[in-house]
């Protein structure tokens, strides 16, 4: 972890950046850190902070660069660990229930839901050899990957564990080492990432000659109303499992820094029971 609050962008790395005030929202401080909310009471015997309730404070920060919109607070490898363990497993969404009820029904209803791939092969065709040999890096089940049915092999890169998806198979670290694929996918994943340059990179290095690294993120509803703005810090009030909001520019400066250019980028509707309506996809190479 280079730093535990951020003092440049993530993305293009200025020190240029718009701060304020936020709020960590619970579940996500309790699962990473242990910590929970707390209601500070008259018999505490304090006298100059106000009786209420007590939440984790963090900050929203906008590069005036880029416009990258993100948590100051970056994750370590260890939070990180503890913060996906399990992954909308029974145990995860138990918990997240008691600190957002009505979670859990919301997550069966996703895993239930059929996703469709559709959009995103469309979008890569031109750009994919037929019958690609494909890398999905963070990839949970393989349920969401591009191209499964017509891959000539569909390897998962994924810390949650769970059983892949038939005509996939589940990768380690080191079987990775030397691997060379024709599509690697980073889908719904760098909006996690405290580090995503360092996640970017290390996905890229299993491109093969003339791959494409392929990036799916939501294209928040903050940055899509505003895709100019640099003044959209203060709107920003609370943090949860998306940490880097991105817009086009930051995204270009991110997989710049990474020595890959842009073959194609679109936004587009998105059908989804988590709350997100659209999404950023892009097409990337060497």
């Amino acid at each position: 972890m280079s730093e535990r609050i951020a003092t440049r962008c993530v993305c293009c790395d200025s020190a240029d950046l718009a701060r304020s005030p936020a709020v960590l929202m619970p579940f996500v401080a309790n699962r990473a850190f242990g910590w929970t909310p707390v209601e500070i009471t008259p018999d505490w015997g304090l006298r100059t902070l106000k009786t209420g309730m007590a939440y984790p404070l963090c900050a929203s920060l906008q590069c005036q660069v880029c416009g990258l919109l993100f948590l100051d607070i970056r994750f370590s490898d260890a939070e990180m660990a503890a913060l996906y363990a399990g992954y909308r497993g029974a145990d995860y969404a138990a918990q997240r229930d008691r600190f957002e009820p009505g979670y859990a029904a919301i997550n069966a209803a996703m895993l239930a839901h059929v996703p469709d791939t559709g959009p995103a092969e469309r979008f890569l065709a031109d750009h994919v050899q037929p019958k690609p040999r494909v890398l999905d890096w963070g990839g949970d089940t393989g349920e969401n990957t591009p191209f499964r049915a017509a891959a000539s092999a569909v390897d998962i890169f994924d810390i949650s564990g769970r059983p892949v998806a038939a005509g996939a198979r589940r990768v380690s670290r080191e079987a990775l080492a030397g691997a060379r694929y024709d599509l690697v996918v980073l889908s719904h994943v760098l909006e996690h990432a405290p580090e995503p340059e360092t996640l970017v990179r290390e996905a890229s290095a299993a491109l093969g000659d003339g791959a494409i690294l392929y990036v799916e993120v939501p294209y928040e509803g903050l940055i899509a109303a505003a895709p100019q703005s640099r003044d959209l810090a203060p709107a920003k009030k609370y943090w949860h499992e998306h940490v880097n909001f991105f817009t086009e520019t930051a995204m270009r400066s991110l997989l710049a820094r990474c020595g890959l250019e842009v073959a194609a980028l679109q936004t587009r509707a998105f059908d989804s029971l988590a709350g997100i309506d659209r999404v950023m996809s892009v097409a990337a190479k060497r």
